[in-house]
This record gives structure tokens, sequence and C-alpha cells, in this order.
């Protein structure tokens, strides 16, 4: 789970919290023990929103707009996302699974996507998403905040549930608690005067980035690349911003530094990749590494090739990579690169891109 920082607000993540001090993780034991107690204290939110802020969307998909006198009567879930969002995507299955298994019974399933990135306020590249993700409910567009801003979020994923009277009856920020949150479906359905819903739970294989993280291997929090919200930059010399420098990797990488190779750009949200065969290396400690990336251009495609301790990929590569460590950037979103078996250890990332013009976002890990 995270928040916006821009908001003045902590940003947190499913895998750990970037703005926290290493103390207060270690005191919670965990990365999921972490998300746990962030849970617990957000969910002493006293403003819960308002359903009427889904007339202000930009647009609708898969859906004519929706309103809330239009909703009236109707158990309403209001999913806040935004699609490269690892944390999220690990929520999907179950969010794409009430909406089938609750339809008929007066569930309304609506995705509110709220943007992080500039790239994702691109109708184009939100649809193609909605679709390569099977995602056939009802999908806000809330480019301008408006949405969120009504429910007074902070936080993506946030489930909110609202009963046929319009009231907010449940929230929960984050991954997990699926159980306690199908049970209140099923208890406002119940209410609304749904027949047949009974208390049977869904059942839920999720696979490839939608499976669940491994939180006891993970020790890795998200990083972004772009300098506004980056940590631990390794390169010798550190970041140029918003200048081409040549960069170089230094001989040893500490657990979750980062660095450089080549010539690069170190924007603001986003570095970008001047001349071909240029390197990301990454020292990490989680079971999944994703990386969000795309092409600088439409229409563009970038070649990469991945390493893990200096080796071919192998048996660990993710799911948009080859077991020889091949891969391609066609698109601007969420690639996983790395899924190995236990035992989890510190291992050294490193991606080379074998063309120009490739910028990316943000590191994540499960």
């Amino acid at each position: 789970m995270h928040a916006r920082r821009d908001l003045d607000r902590r940003r947190f993540l499913g895998t750990t919290a970037t703005a926290l001090a290493a103390t207060q993780l270690g005191m919670l034991g965990s990365a999921k023990g972490l998300v746990q107690h962030m849970t617990r204290a957000a969910a002493q939110l006293s403003t819960e929103g308002e359903l009427s802020s889904l007339g202000r969307a930009n647009e609708w998909l898969n859906s004519p707009p929706l309103t809330a006198a239009g909703l009236r009567g109707k158990v309403v879930l209001i999913d806040f996302c935004t699609y490269t969002c690892i944390n999220w995507l690990r929520t999907l299955p179950y969010v794409r699974a009430w909406a089938a298994k609750y339809k008929d019974q007066g569930l309304v399933a609506i995705g509110v996507h709220t943007p992080e990135f500039t790239f994702e306020q691109d109708i184009t590249n939100v649809r193609r998403a909605v679709k390569d993700m099977n995602v056939d409910y009802p999908i806000a567009i809330d480019n301008d905040y408006a949405i969120w801003r009504g429910f007074n979020n902070e936080y993506w994923p946030a489930l909110y549930l609202v009963d046929g009277q319009g009231r907010i009856r449940h929230h929960y920020f984050g991954e997990g608690e699926y159980e306690e949150s199908e049970r209140m479906i099923q208890q406002l359905l119940a209410e609304a005067g749904g027949r047949g819903v009974g208390h049977e739970l869904v059942a839920v294989d999720a696979r490839g980035i939608e499976a669940a993280a491994d939180w006891d291997s993970v020790q890795s929090p998200e990083n972004y690349v772009g300098y506004e919200r980056t940590e631990n930059f390794a390169s010798p010399g550190g970041a140029a911003l918003d200048q081409r420098r040549v960069y170089a990797v230094p001989a040893r990488l500490k657990l979750n530094q980062w660095a450089l190779s080549g010539d690069w750009t170190v924007g603001k949200q986003a570095t970008l990749l001047n001349q071909a065969n240029g390197r990301i290396a990454y020292r990490f400690h989680a079971r999944d590494l994703h990386l969000v990336m795309g092409p600088a251009a439409r229409g563009r495609s970038v070649r990469f090739h991945v390493l893990i301790d200096g080796q071919s990929v192998g048996a660990v590569h993710g799911g948009d990579v080859d077991d020889q460590g091949n891969g391609t950037v066609t698109q601007q979103r969420l690639y996983q690169l790395i899924r190995q078996p236990r035992p989890i250890a510190d291992r050294q990332f490193e991606i080379e891109f074998l063309d120009s013009g490739v910028e990316t976002f943000a590191f994540t890990f499960g």
C-alpha cells in the first residue's frame, strides 16, 4: 500500500515504508507487520468521503457514467487503483472475483483509477491495461483526483463498501483481510434484500504478478528512480539532476543500494537512457523484483538483458523475461523481472538496455 507524498503524507508500500526509518521497521518485526500496523492506524480515519464524487470522473470505461442516485439500493464496492501499483495488482484477483460472483445479488464494483505517474493519465494506456488484466467492471477515470478527494482517500489500493442507503460501512487500505471484506459484502447484500448470497468465499488462484507477496522474505522497500523520491543511489559523484551524464556502478553495492552505468538523464519522476547499453544495478532481498518502465516514445521498443549475481537468470526469471534473461519494453507498465524460489538471500540484479530511449520509474518487490 502506498500514499501520495506530494499531499504531505508519508508514502507507504506493501513491502515496507520508504519514508520510515529502519528502526521503525525493526520494531514491528517485518515489512508485513509494518503494513498491518499502518492499516490499523489508517482505519481510524473519521471522514469516509461521499459517493456523489463519482459524478466528477473524467471518463468511464466498461460502463456509462454512474451516479450516487443511480446506485441507490445497490451495494457498491469502490476500489482506488493505479495500474502500475504492485500492491493493487495483488488485490485485483479478489476484487475481480467479487465483482463476478455478487453481480447478480446487487453488488456494483467500481474501480477508481487515480494516476500516480504522468503516463497513467493517458486513457489509451489505462484502457489497454484494463483489457490486459481482464477487468470488465466499471472504471472511473480520476485524473483530477476529484473522487480521491471526495473520499478523503490517501492510499493505493483502498477498498470502500457502501450500503444500499449510500453509507460507507467498511474500508480497508492495502493488501490482505480478504475474508473480512467479503463477509462484509455478504452482510450488506443481505441487508439490501439480496437473495442467494450464501456464506461461501471466493476461491482465488492468483498467479504471475498477481500472486501474494512472500512477506517473510521481503527486505527491500519500493524505490523510485527519479530524483524526487529516490533513495540509496550509489553511483560515484551522485546524480546530475535533469542533465545528461555518464555514470558508473561501484565495485560493491550494499543491500538496497542501486546505481547506473552509461549515459543517463536523471529526471524528477523518471530516469532516461540516452545511449544504448546503459545498465541499472540493484542489490535486493525479496522473492520478486519488478520495474515500472516504458519507451520514451510511443511505438518504440527497447530490448533488455537481465543478470542475477553476474549470471544468466535461468529459472529465476520473471514473467516478462525468458530463461536466457532477454525481454523487450514495449509499453509503459510494470514488468516482472525476477521471481525466485526460497531460500531468499541478498542478490545483485542488473538490467542492460540494448537500445536507448527507455524511461525507468520505480522498483517494487514482493
